[in-house]
């Protein structure tokens, strides 16, 4: 590319930037991203994923794979996303004009934005059973229950369609309030908030768990690796939690790239919300566990582990009404952080296509998310029985939650981040990409091999074992 078009294409960019907004600061960024990163994912799924698979050798192996897949593609994502300076699919498209590459591209940001947009579907109702479960701590219904008494209050609560249509109309308003005041005003602002009170409540847990008398066997179980516990299926899932964990996939990090000043280093923001992201995880094992230990229960007590077993576990222990609470607006704060990214990238294109203002494309956005959502909440009860494309063998028996849930996490987000990977590693000029992440050489080929030759093999293995 020559000096001019290069300059021009950067003014052009620029003047696009200016009417869109900016992040304040490096910091503003990596708050908005630690807090798309860090979500359910992290205080539901990596506890009992991690109970499931033995403890410290899957935290070790997950590490691994934070930093051979989760980095690479996370800041291949941010790279486009600032390069474009648009929504995910026009700044694929502006990508491929500029450095004369086959169009079809742009629709890696087309599948990003659609896989976000139907994880928020769901994303919203299991948001609303965290909203849910802060009045019933709260209320102390947990307190002196038995586990059937427990598990009967989550069952009740899955079995009422009018009630769940409630909170998750709640979550999603929260959401679209957000993202509806625009960048500086809406994310940046509420991310100020929300992710300082989260990482305050998620140490106040930890406090907590250290006074249970079980800290040490928790920090042994998480970070004494015991390689004989670890099996194949572990090693895959790290690999693949590694991946959904950072919010790769879904265009978000394309989308927040867009608004990321010339100025901030790429790579350092990707590794301080990787780590930042990693050390939630890590210290919602060391919140929860000590729990768990406490009260002779398992660690491997699967999706249930949050909503069930740590209920039951809170109601058993003293002052465990408070810190039940609190554990839940944990969970609130962590999943309306996530919600707000995946609503971004959708209501980022519907200004840029349509000409709609913020509101409108937010109200539209949020409206049919909503409704999208409300197939899932019956597909808990009344449609429990319904399976859409069950004649399919790889379907059968899956409800619309758990058929959105599997299409997401297990097609379209894999599929996202290998096209990325293959798209910025092996068809986007390398003088471009150095220019842009502006690292020493051997920092620059470290990444650039990497995301070339390890990365995609290392998602197109969770690809297929996922679809096997």
């Amino acid at each position: 590319m020559s000096y001019s078009s290069s300059a021009t294409a950067t003014g052009a960019q620029e003047g696009a930037h200016s009417k869109r907004g900016f992040w304040s600061s490096r910091l503003a960024f990596i708050l908005a991203a630690t807090g798309s990163a860090v979500g359910l994912g992290n205080i539901w799924k990596f506890p009992y994923i991690t109970g499931e698979n033995g403890g410290g050798a899957f935290v070790l192996v997950y590490l691994i794979c934070i930093a051979v897949v989760g980095i690479p593609i996370m800041m291949a994502e941010v790279l486009i996303g600032r390069r474009g300076g648009h929504s995910p699919v026009n700044s694929l498209r502006q990508i491929t004009q500029r450095d004369k590459l086959n169009p079809a591209w742009k629709w890696v940001g087309a599948i990003g934005v659609l896989a976000g947009f139907l994880i928020l579907s769901f994303y919203s109702v299991i948001g609303g059973w965290a909203l849910s479960y802060v009045g019933t701590s709260a209320a102390g219904q947990f307190s002196g229950q038995t586990a059937d008494a427990v598990g009967g209050i989550f069952s009740g609560l899955l079995s009422d369609p009018m009630t769940l249509l409630s909170w998750h109309t709640l979550f999603m308003a929260l959401v679209m309030v957000v993202v509806a005041r625009g960048v500086s005003s809406g994310l940046e602002r509420a991310t100020s908030i929300l992710m300082p009170g989260l990482f305050v409540l998620l140490l106040i847990m930890v406090g907590y768990a250290m006074t249970s008398g079980h800290f040490g066997e928790a920090v042994s179980f998480l970070f004494q690796p015991d390689f004989s516990k670890l099996t194949t299926s572990g090693v895959l899932v790290a690999l693949g939690h590694a991946f959904f964990t950072l919010s790769l996939g879904m265009a978000v990090m394309m989308a927040y790239g867009s608004y990321l000043p010339k100025n901030v280093s790429i790579a350092k923001a990707s590794v301080t919300v990787s780590v930042m992201d990693t050390g939630v995880a890590l210290l919602a094992g060391l919140a929860i566990f000590p729990i768990v230990f406490a009260n002779g229960m398992e660690p491997g007590a699967g999706p249930g582990l949050i909503f069930q077993t740590l209920p039951l576990a809170f109601g058993q222990m003293p002052m465990g009404t408070l810190f039940g609470t609190l554990f839940f607006v944990l969970l609130v704060f962590a999943a309306w952080t996530s919600g707000i990214s995946l609503l971004e990238p959708l209501v980022e294109w519907l200004e840029e296509q349509k000409g709609m203002n913020r509101t409108v494309s937010t109200l539209i956005a949020g409206l049919v998310c909503w409704v999208l959502g409300i197939a899932s909440i019956l597909s808990l009860n009344l449609w429990s029985d319904v399976a859409p494309l069950g004649m399919f063998a790889m379907f059968e028996g899956k409800t619309i939650f758990d058929l959105l849930d599997y299409l997401t996490a297990n097609i379209l987000l894999p599929l996202g981040g290998l096209l990325v990977a293959v798209l910025v590693g092996w068809f986007m000029s390398k003088q471009a990409l150095q220019n842009e992440l502006s690292l020493s050489e051997g920092g620059f080929n470290l990444w650039y091999n990497t995301l070339k030759f390890i990365t995609p093999v290392a998602v197109l293995v969770v690809f297929l074992y996922n679809l096997s």
